[in-house]
């Protein structure tokens, strides 16, 4: 289905016509949402492009080159519209409704694409789609109305080198913390992989917010580093990106450093519990990122540690690591990364994965009730 909203012509003559996002979720959800927003765009050449999201979006929007102005919010909430006329058209590129879909109905656009929703009458849109990789579904959602975008348009540019680098070690980033219980690992098996690669001859940084300074601090301390090498709490967004892109390897849970580490092509391990690799996971240079998961879906959500996350044992970490780091070479740039020097094997028993593109499984985050 096509939409003349789609052109970028302007009518009427009016001014400068108006498009507003809402995405107001997280680093990973901007993150694998860079192909839509830049696909919205490049369609709507000379429109005012508003994106309604948490502050750090401003970081993130200059991170990746897009020229949209922010309107803070925070979860599907009415974003504040600072202009007297309505949007032209607003898109819904947060969640399945129907929270999301009062949100932006409320700015009374003259537009509204969305996926299709009782709350959404009068707007109709393709069906909410289950088991598909976040990247695509918002990719999917454009094409319905005419828009083409690449779900493989990941990248972001690489940003300056940090002033505080030296020359030295490569930088190995452990990141432990994650938005809820169920995606975190077990701190002492953090510090047992950090340990692992500090001995190895790796410059290891742990990084977090700040509020998971005090977990960040525990996984320093098992793993006998200095305090210096906890940058959680004090590296701003700029820095952290920064960090990744230069980074020999980053190990995390299903985060959203995963998904700069996957914006970066940085290699990585990234361990998963309630949520299946091939919804959240890489979706390019799977080759550079080892997933390991064993099969088992729950509640990303959850107030402890998902059982199939802890079946992932610290061998397997260190393993999958010291494939990754074997078979990789470091690169950050606008191409293609270049491939693994042998292909990624998974050892028998561990449940380790490379990310693919489509499964069954749970959506999450974007399925607001």
């Amino acid at each position: 289905m096509s939409d003349p909203a789609a052109t970028g012509v302007d009518g009427g003559g009016r001014g400068a016509r108006r498009l507003v996002v809402l995405r107001a979720l997280g680093l990973g959800d901007f993150l694998t949402a860079v192909p839509a927003l830049r696909a919205l765009e490049r369609s709507h050449p000379g429109w005012e492009l508003h994106l309604a999201g948490p502050p750090a979006y401003a970081d993130l929007l200059a991170l990746a080159g897009l020229d949209w102005r922010l309107l803070p919010a925070h979860g599907p909430a009415p974003p504040p519209w600072p202009h007297a006329e309505p949007p032209d058209l607003a898109v819904n590129l947060h969640g399945s409704g129907p929270e999301s879909v009062r949100a932006l109905r409320a700015l009374e656009p003259r537009r509204l694409w969305t996926h299709a929703h009782p709350e959404a009458s009068g707007h109709p849109g393709p069906s909410w789609p289950a088991g598909m990789h976040d990247v695509d579904l918002w990719c999917g959602l454009l094409a319905y109305y005419g828009i083409s975008a690449d779900p493989g348009d990941l990248r972001l540019p690489r940003p300056a080198p940090r002033q505080d680098a030296a020359e030295g070690p490569a930088a190995a980033v452990v990141h432990p913390g994650a938005a809820s219980p169920a995606r975190r690992w077990p701190a002492d098996r953090f510090a047992a992989v950090a340990r692992h690669l500090q001995d190895r001859g790796l410059d290891v940084v742990i990084t977090g917010s700040r509020e998971e300074r005090p977990a960040a601090l525990e996984v320093a301390r098992q793993a006998g580093l200095a305090e210096s090498r906890v940058h959680a709490g004090r590296t701003a967004l700029p820095q952290l990106a920064s960090l990744v892109a230069g980074a020999a390897l980053v190990v995390c849970g299903d985060t959203g450093l995963a998904h700069l580490a996957t914006a970066y092509s940085t290699p990585s391990v990234v361990l998963f519990g309630p949520v299946d690799p091939a919804l959240w996971g890489p979706r390019i240079d799977t080759a550079r990122h080892a997933c390991l998961w064993h099969g088992g879906r729950g509640d990303p959500h959850g107030g402890v540690c998902d059982a199939g996350l802890l079946r992932i044992s610290v061998g397997e970490v260190v393993a999958a690591a010291e494939r990754t780091l074997a078979e990789n070479r470091p690169f950050s740039g606008p191409g293609a990364a270049p491939p693994p020097r042998r292909p990624l094997a998974s050892p028998r028993g561990t449940g380790a994965t490379g990310a693919s593109a489509a499964s069954a499984g749970t959506e999450r985050r974007v399925a607001d009730v």
